[in-house]
């Protein structure tokens, strides 16, 4: 009788079905969706005595479905680099991603959406960002790993502090 039962369990019985489901994350496509890069003062920026820009970075990250559990991803670089005050260069990226996320419970879409869609994204964006201050005269930009659960909470502390 035991085996009976396990048998039915491991076939997907009348409750079987629905706990076994797991939570699935696939990427259907990405892409660059909008890319910009200036360099200003070129020639004169890219002088090497100069020595290395100063660099900032700029992340953000827009979700929307798209129904049928399909996100759109979309992470957002702005990186502006300087000599003191002149502007070497200005690259802005869009970089996007299709996803598709089938049984996840509702209250884990946003962290899934905003904490490990752009995590798969980002060594693509970085390979776009490192190619384009190549080709643009500069040794590759190589941006450092983003800790996006940190600022997906430091967002949401942000946004329950407003609320008070």
């Amino acid at each position: 009788m035991a085996d009976e039962g396990q048998a039915k369990t491991a076939n997907g019985g009348a409750g079987g079905e629905a706990a076994s489901k797991q939570p699935s994350l696939a990427i259907l496509r990405q892409y660059v969706k909008d890319m910009s890069f200036e360099n200003p003062n070129a020639p004169a920026s890219l002088d090497p005595e100069k020595g290395a820009p100063e660099v900032q970075l700029a992340v953000n990250i827009q979700a929307r479905t798209g129904g049928n559990n399909l996100y759109e991803i979309e992470l957002r670089l702005e990186v502006k680099a300087q000599h003191g005050d002149q502007v070497a260069f200005i690259l802005e990226l869009v970089y996007g991603g299709l996803f598709a996320l089938r049984d996840f419970p509702q209250e884990a879409v946003e962290m899934v959406c905003m904490i490990e869609c752009p995590r798969l994204l980002f060594p693509f964006a970085r390979r776009v960002v490192a190619d384009a201050t190549r080709d643009g005269g500069y040794s590759p930009l190589m941006l450092e790993p983003i800790d996006f659960a940190r600022l997906f909470h430091d967002h949401r502390q942000q946004q329950a502090a407003g609320r008070n």
